[in-house]
């Protein structure tokens, strides 16, 4: 039995220590993390994003209140609306998202509204 909590705890001090030192919150640690805003490009700067903090509700054929990130268009439909930027940024009047999750970082939040600063294109 003791071995059994010596490995839990060795197994939980792993997954805490590699999921709290992320490049994520690099720029929170005062580490010299700078966040490059600059020519933001929708398959390779805002889909990553999108797959790792919003598919588990709204991609994978997912559509959580009719909203779908599978395409750029489904994308597109909620940043014409306003509820993008609003949502991730936890904007007063809108729902903040991710929901049950930590707010996305600045950098990433800063990431999309450049984006979508630019017209949220196709590329």
């Amino acid at each position: 039995m003791k071995k059994l909590i010596s490995v839990s705890l060795v197994l939980v001090m792993f997954l805490l220590t590699v999921f709290s030192c992320t490049k994520e919150n690099e720029q929170e640690l005062g580490t010299g993390f700078t966040c490059e805003t600059s020519n933001m490009t929708y398959a390779k700067s805002i889909q990553p994003i999108l797959e790792s903090f919003c598919f588990g509700c709204h991609g994978r054929g997912l559509s959580q209140n009719g909203i779908n990130f599978d395409t750029h268009a489904g994308v597109k439909a909620v940043v014409d609306n306003g509820k993008l930027v609003g949502a991730i940024s936890h904007a007063s009047g809108f729902v903040a998202m991710p929901q049950s999750a930590p707010k996305l970082s600045d950098c990433n939040i800063k990431k999309i509204k450049s984006w979508v600063d630019a017209g949220a294109p196709n590329n």
